[in-house]
């Protein structure tokens, strides 16, 4: 979400699997189309038209017309628009985010779950690209994220494992391949568990998703042997972020794995809330009592053992 790392609910649910007509996508606040090149113009002149994007505002709506076709489906979409309509400022927040990009995969492919599947397939294909060979030219979320989920692979060893903050959970279908281990992705948004069932499903990857605050998992102590809290703690306040260390910490057998991005500032179309340096992990390792190190790979990176 990667990048676009995370979509999160906001005040009212996005269900990415609602039904919509083909090529289209709309809810309360925002309207989407795919341009294939035979629908007819707005009269209404654009607010702005980008390399990828038509943006047109009507009475409460927004209106989003645009060009990414289903071989370009992936989780770079994060990355255009972010750096064609949020990071110019013609639009804001992350619910208008979140509504955009989803209104942009379903209407990208016809169905709920084979639209999400083609993002899914070009997203994780591209993502194992990056790990065979050079990162493309240029922004890229997916090859930002490659290497985060390439390390986050070699900490994690073999047997149970739960990812905090899943997200789209590309990194619970990457552990979830190896059969070594057994697999539980968690978020708070209830609509993207759903989402990641159905996917997963339908790939035949073994993976269970449970919804819940991080901060609150209703599982026993002790319940895995390996947490991950990948890309996560930027989006929590100080005081829920450490709430949700220590639940990592009473769920986890062996070992709890933290990464966060280096920022000057939060990427706020993302949904960060707050930036990270290797003193401050520091800090975060030293107050649990534990054992732990602290290093910096693509971000930085706190890895506790609570045997």
């Amino acid at each position: 979400m990667t990048g676009a790392d995370r979509l999160r609910l906001a005040a009212t649910a996005i269900d990415p699997l609602a039904p919509h007509r083909p090529g289209h996508y709309a809810d309360h606040l925002v309207s989407v189309v795919r341009d294939d090149g035979g629908a007819a113009r707005a009269p209404e002149p654009p607010v702005v038209r980008t390399d990828h994007f038509c943006l047109r505002r009507r009475a409460h709506r927004i209106e989003v017309t645009h060009r990414i076709t289903p071989e370009a489906l992936d989780n770079d979409l994060a990355g255009l628009l972010a750096g064609e309509l949020f990071a110019p400022g013609w639009l804001s927040g992350p619910d208008v985010f979140e509504r955009v990009f989803t209104g942009v995969v379903r209407s990208c492919v016809p169905g709920p779950v084979a639209s999400w599947a083609r993002f899914y397939d070009n997203t994780l294909a591209r993502i194992r690209a990056c790990w065979q060979g050079p990162a493309p030219a240029g922004h890229s979320s997916i090859a930002g994220f490659a290497p985060v989920y390439r390390r986050t692979l070699d900490l994690v060893p073999p047997g149970s494992v739960l990812d905090l903050g899943a997200c789209f959970g590309f990194l619970a279908l990457l552990l979830a391949r190896k059969p070594d281990r057994t697999v539980l992705a968690s978020d708070v948004s209830s609509g993207t568990m759903r989402l990641l069932e159905a996917v997963a499903g339908a790939r035949g990857t073994p993976l269970r998703t449970l919804t819940c605050d991080a901060a609150r998992v209703p599982l026993p102590d002790r319940a895995v042997d390996t947490v991950t809290a990948i890309h996560l703690l930027e989006h929590l306040d100080p005081r829920h972020g450490a709430a949700v260390l220590t639940e990592a910490l009473r769920l986890a057998r062996h070992r709890v794995v933290v990464a966060v991005p280096y920022e000057d500032e939060p990427t706020a179309a993302y949904g960060h809330v707050r930036c990270f340096d290797r003193d401050q992990l520091g800090a975060l390792g030293r107050g649990t009592g534990r054992p732990f190190t602290v290093s910096d790979f693509h971000g930085g990176w706190l890895v506790l053992d609570t045997e």
